[in-house]
C-alpha cells in the first residue's frame, strides 16, 4: 500500500522522491524515529513542523494518504513511523537507489516541540567538525555521515540555503572561494539578489540529474560545486575527501553504504511496545 501511493506520487512530481527521504531524516533526527514529526501544532503548542529547518518539509500528504488506506486495510497496525520510513525506501527505490529491507515495529510519539529542531538538525553552513557532532549524537560515524550527505544527489535548495556563499557581506565580501566561478556566475542567475531580502527561488541540489539516485553528488563536490557550505565542505577534510572521491569512482559500494546507513539512522531512538502508541491520524496525536 505505501509502495503504491509513493510511486503515484513520484511518478506525477519525481521531486517528491527527495522530500519523502527527508521527511524520514528530520523525523529520525528530532526524538528518534517517532513520527514527531508528522503532527500538527495546536493552540498551545509550536510543532516540529513549524521550525524553520522544517517549513520547506514536503511529502505529508503522501504519508497521509498511505496511512488512510492502511489503517482502512488493517487497523491500528502500522504506525505513522514506519509508514514515513517505508515511504523513504521505496522513494529511493524509484529514482535509482538500491533496494533494502527496513525492520517495522516502530512506534509513535505523541510530542512534537518545534524548539528542538535548535542543535538536532543539521544547517546548510556546517563543517565536518559539525556534521560529525551531530550524526555522532545519534550514533552515526563519519562514514555513514558521508554517505547519507548523498541524498543530496535529489531534491532542490532554496536560494536562501546557500545564497551567502553567493553574495556574503563583511570583510570577505564576494563568492565563496571554494566554488567553481562558472558555478557562482549560472546561480548567481538563478537567484539574483533583492535588495534587502533573501534570494528566492530553488535550484537542483545535483544540477546534472536532479531525479536520479547517483553518485554525481559527490562528484560535483570534486570539481568544486557542492551546492551548499555543508557539501563542499567534505572536500577540506582529508578522510571525508576520500570517501567522497571513492564514493565517485566507485557507485556500487556508494549505493551499498547509502542503504544500510538509512537503515542505522530508521532505527535511532525508536519506541517499541508501550514506550509508544500507533496513531489513526498522523497529524494528530492518539
Amino acid at each position: 500500500i505505501v509502495q503504491e501511493e509513493v510511486s503515484k506520487a513520484v511518478s506525477g512530481n519525481p521531486g517528491m522522491a527527495a522530500g519523502l527521504v527527508r521527511l524520514h531524516f528530520h523525523d529520525c533526527f528530532v526524538r528518534g524515529c517517532d513520527a514527531s514529526v508528522l503532527l500538527d501544532s495546536t493552540q498551545g503548542n509550536r510543532a516540529e513542523k513549524d521550525a524553520p529547518p522544517n517549513t520547506s518539509l514536503r511529502g505529508f500528504e503522501v504519508i497521509d494518504s498511505a496511512k488512510s488506506r492502511l489503517e482502512t486495510a488493517c487497523f491500528g497496525v502500522v504506525s505513522c513511523a514506519d509508514v514515513l520510513a517505508f515511504a523513504a525506501r521505496d522513494a529511493l527505490a524509484l529514482v535509482g537507489g538500491n533496494a533494502y529491507q527496513v525492520p517495522g515495529g516502530r512506534r509513535d510519539g505523541n510530542v512534537s516541540v518545534a524548539q528542538e529542531t535548535n542543535g538536532n538538525l543539521p544547517p546548510p553552513s556546517a563543517n565536518v567538525a559539525q556534521l560529525n557532532q551531530m550524526f555522532g549524537a545519534k550514533g552515526l560515524t563519519q562514514a555513514e555521515m558521508v554517505a547519507l550527505s548523498g541524498a543530496h544527489t535529489i531534491g532542490v535548495s532554496h536560494c536562501s540555503s546557500f545564497s551567502n556563499r553567493l553574495y556574503s557581506s563583511g570583510p570577505n565580501a564576494g563568492q565563496d572561494p571554494s566554488m567553481d566561478p562558472s558555478y557562482v556566475a549560472a546561480l548567481t542567475t538563478q537567484c539574483p539578489q533583492q535588495q534587502g531580502q533573501p534570494a528566492a527561488g530553488m535550484v537542483p541540489m545535483d544540477a546534472v540529474t536532479p531525479n536520479a539516485f547517483d553518485t554525481n553528488y559527490y562528484a560535483a563536490i570534486v570539481a568544486n560545486r557542492g551546492l551548499l557550505s555543508s557539501d563542499q565542505a567534505l572536500l577540506a577534510d582529508q578522510t571525508t575527501a576520500a570517501q567522497v572521491v571513492g564514493y565517485t569512482n566507485n557507485p556500487d559500494s556508494f549505493q551499498t553504504d547509502f542503504a544500510a546507513a538509512m537503515v542505522k539512522m530508521g532505527s535511532i531512538g525508536v519506541l517499541t511496545g508501550n514506550a509508544g502508541t500507533i496513531r489513526t491520524n498522523c497529524r494528530v496525536a492518539s
